[in-house]
């Protein structure tokens, strides 16, 4: 497979290319050059397969030939090493949990494909590469775990001083060995303009191998495709009309969703739900696309105000405005209306959910006022402990902790404080 620039000034390029370069030359981001759709036959037989078979038959063609296919295999057995159940919390909505593994967030699944993705590909080689990361929560922890130990491979994580939980924190700055934490004075945006800029800085492209593991990187981005695979295959046989509610602040999730819908996963609609960083939810009312600077909320990992992914999502419905409309709505919720959401599902259905979840509970309401005979699912992004100071105070139960959890609160936190690019520049360079 190869795969072109959405900015369409670069040459197309492998998939290897693709995830050890990040962005393409013209800063653009790559795009797979088709995508064809899994014979029907699949998804009818669908229960007859393990986890690891339907994500191995769903990525394979993004990734061939250059991962050979008994590579492939256990790279996503190694990925997949945990469960992805749905909880059922009444007649139409579900929950999709996406917190059993080792950071306790979506974001495992793209961060250990990438690794081991990457890490194939350098084994043979000499040179170190150098994953550049920004995160506003669980991808840094997700990176740094994933990556800890790999051969050849450097992890710098970017993070937004003071705007991550203490726990993200503790997963990102205790790690050691080669991963590195910077704390930046700033927001998750200055974070990932920063990240962007020294892509495009030849005078440190030319003296290391940058790479990114934020979802602009086709090997953290398309894998997150498996999970809504994994939902449907447990919920079809009861449900015709299923939809996905996804917490959405970069974009990368809902348009992995997206693509699973592409390669033929029979589902009717998405639901991009915000908190008040709400660019696509303007957009969809307005045919505006107006990115403005973040707010901080209490759903921190979507606190993004220029989603990078939503020119893929334009992309997989060829710009056109209707059709994108016809298939994803958008809605906007605020701090007051989440906490209330997190106290409603506890008190209603006995369910823990954290803030991300409780703003995908909120669009699967919105969408049922509409659509009442569909069943929605929301993504439960990360587990609520991660979120301990907000969903005790909400909920007004003690969490314990879970051992993944605990793993690290002891831990000692190491970070360099910076301020701006120059500060990241030298730092790349000095290290």
């Amino acid at each position: 497979m190869n795969y072109y620039s959405l900015n369409h000034k670069a040459p197309n390029t492998t998939f290897e290319n693709a995830v050890v370069k990040g962005l393409a030359p013209d800063k653009g981001l790559y795009f797979p050059e088709s995508i064809t759709p899994l014979p029907k036959s699949f998804f009818e037989n669908i229960d007859n397969l393990s986890n690891t078979e339907i994500a191995f038959e769903a990525i394979k063609q993004f990734v061939s030939p250059e991962i050979p296919e008994d590579v492939l295999k256990t790279i996503v057995e190694e990925t997949l090493s945990f469960d992805f159940p749905v909880v059922k919390l009444n007649d139409n909505i579900s929950t999709l949990e996406l917190f059993h593994g080792p950071t306790m967030a979506f974001k495992d699944v793209g961060a250990r494909f990438m690794a081991r993705c990457l890490g194939y590909f350098n084994q043979n080689n000499t040179n170190e590469v150098t994953v550049l990361v920004a995160t506003s929560g669980d991808t840094g922890g997700a990176v740094a775990n994933g990556f800890l130990g790999v051969k050849g491979v450097n992890v710098v994580i970017l993070y937004p001083s003071g705007k991550v939980s203490d726990i993200q924190e503790k997963q990102l700055t205790t790690l050691g060995q080669n991963i590195k934490a910077l704390e930046v004075n700033g927001t998750f945006d200055d974070c990932q303009a920063m990240v962007k800029e020294a892509f495009l800085d030849e005078s440190l492209t030319s003296k290391m191998q940058l790479t990114s593991a934020n979802s602009i990187n086709v090997a953290r981005w398309l894998p997150q495709l498996f999970y809504f695979m994994f939902a449907y295959k447990q919920l079809h046989n009861e449900f015709e009309d299923i939809v996905f509610s996804v917490p959405s602040g970069n974009f990368g999730n809902v348009c992995a969703g997206m693509m699973a819908q592409q390669l033929g996963l029979p589902i009717k609609h998405f639901v991009a739900s915000n908190n008040e960083n709400n660019v696509v939810t303007r957009y969809l009312e307005s045919e505006l696309y107006e990115p403005k600077p973040s707010v901080q909320t209490i759903s921190n990992a979507m606190d993004v105000g220029a989603p990078s992914n939503f020119i893929r999502i334009q992309e997989i419905y060829k710009n056109n405005f209707e059709s994108l409309k016809n298939n994803v709505s958008s809605y906007s919720f605020s701090d007051d209306e989440t906490r209330e959401a997190m106290l409603e599902i506890y008190n209603k259905y006995n369910y823990v959910a954290d803030p991300h979840g409780a703003v995908g509970y909120l669009g699967c309401k919105s969408h049922l006022k509409n659509q009442p005979n569909a069943h929605c699912v929301f993504l439960e992004t990360a587990h609520p402990t991660k979120f301990l100071d907000v969903v005790e105070e909400v909920i007004k139960e003690k969490q314990p902790l879970p051992e993944q959890i605990q793993a690290v609160m002891d831990d000692k936190k190491v970070s360099v404080e910076i301020n701006n690019y120059n500060d990241l520049k030298n730092f790349l360079l000095e290290k």
